[in-house]
């Protein structure tokens, strides 16, 4: 997310005002050569996504169940890189695209798939599932742009 599109990486796409701003699934795309397949970008709790077989031919956000953290950075081992996109604002369901909020913003798993839960990839390479209170947390010690598939 942070390296120029001119070195292969996605930066420039996700502006405020990009017409492709709702493309979640470019980040994962230019990651293809590291992920290997696509299948590990489906949780398997997700009912709402489609396994893709391979990362070029229709390969679209319906083959992504997590968020991509836009602000993460290695140098914050904490900062979120990725996670579950099953969650709400305000008790209404997030839609694909960028999203920008606050410590403030009333940010909440939803009951699908890990029964107001989630998972999350943080910065330092690791893996978490979180509670309600645990996501809050993991906000505000991260980025304010996530975007969503």
């Amino acid at each position: 997310m942070d390296v120029s599109m001119t070195n292969g990486g996605t930066m420039e796409i996700f502006t405020n005002g990009s017409p492709f701003q709702n493309l979640a699934f470019l980040n994962y795309q230019v990651m293809s050569n590291e992920l290997s397949t696509p299948k590990i970008l489906i949780c398997p709790a997700d009912e709402n996504h489609f396994i893709a077989t391979n990362f070029s031919t229709g390969f679209n956000n319906q083959n992504v169940s997590y968020f991509v953290g836009l602000d993460a950075n290695e140098s914050n081992p904490l900062m979120l890189l990725s996670g579950d996109d099953n969650f709400e604002i305000g008790g209404v369901p997030v839609k694909s695209g960028l999203l920008e909020f606050s410590n403030n913003t009333p940010i909440a798993w939803s009951v699908a798939r890990h029964n107001h839960a989630g998972n999350i990839g943080l910065t330092d390479g690791s893996v978490q599932q979180l509670s309600q209170n645990g996501f809050r947390e993991a906000i505000s010690n991260s980025t304010n742009r996530i975007l969503i598939p």
